[in-house]
C-alpha cells in the first residue's frame, strides 16, 4: 500500500517543472532542488531518476506512524502523505490533529492533542478512538476536515502571496478530495 501511495502522489506531481511562480524552484516529482541535494543528489533535477524520488519521498514524508494509520484507515495516509509532499510533513500533522481536537465531543472521545504537526502515538491513539467511536462515517469525516483545513489553508495563502494564485485552481482540483 505503501508504495502505491507514493506512486500516486508521484503521478498527481508530474515531472520536471522550474516554474517561476513556485517556491519550490525546480522539481521533479515532487523532489525540490534543495531537497535532492540534501539526499546527496548531485545530477540535472530534470534527471532525477523515479527510483530516487520514491527514496527522498519516503526518507522525509513517510514517518513510521503512517504504517500504523494505514491499518486504521489508507485514505487518510494517501492525504497525510499527498499534503506532507505538497505543504510539509508539519503541516499535515497540524490539519489532522485540528480536526481530531474538534471533532473529539468536548474531550469526551479522547484528550485534545497538543498541535505540534508531529504525527506521534498520541495522535495514531486519537484517530483509532475517533473511528472507533464514529465508525465508517468517521473515516468520511475525519477526512473531510483534513481537506477543508489543507482547502482553506490554500486559498489563505493565495490571499498572502499573489504569486501563488496561478497554483490555486490545480491545487484545488488535484490536492483536495471530495
Amino acid at each position: 500500500m505503501r508504495q502505491t501511495i507514493i506512486e500516486q502522489v508521484i503521478a498527481r506531481e508530474g515531472g520536471y517543472s522550474d516554474n517561476p511562480a513556485d517556491s519550490g524552484g525546480k522539481t521533479r516529482y515532487g523532489i525540490t532542488e534543495a531537497l535532492a541535494r540534501k539526499h546527496a543528489y548531485k545530477g540535472a533535477m530534470h534527471e532525477l531518476p523515479r527510483a530516487r524520488a520514491v527514496e527522498i519521498l519516503a526518507a522525509e514524508f513517510w514517518p513510521a506512524s503512517f504504517d500504523e494509520l494505514l491499518k486504521l484507515s489508507p485514505a487518510l495516509v494517501a492525504e497525510l502523505f499527498d499534503t506532507a509532499v505538497n505543504l510539509g510533513p508539519a503541516h499535515a500533522g497540524r490539519f489532522l490533529q485540528r480536526a481530531l481536537n474538534v471533532l473529539n465531543r468536548s474531550e469526551t472521545d479522547y484528550p485534545d492533542l497538543k498541535v505540534d504537526g508531529i504525527i506521534g502515538s498520541g495522535t495514531v491513539a486519537a484517530v483509532a478512538a475517533f473511528l472507533k467511536l464514529r465508525r465508517g462515517r468517521g473515516k468520511t469525516a475525519l477526512l473531510s476536515a483534513v481537506n477543508s483545513l489543507q482547502g482553506a489553508y490554500y486559498i489563505q495563502l493565495c490571499e498572502r502571496r499573489k504569486k501563488d494564485e496561478t497554483h490555486l485552481f490545480g491545487w484545488l482540483c488535484h490536492r483536495i478530495t471530495l
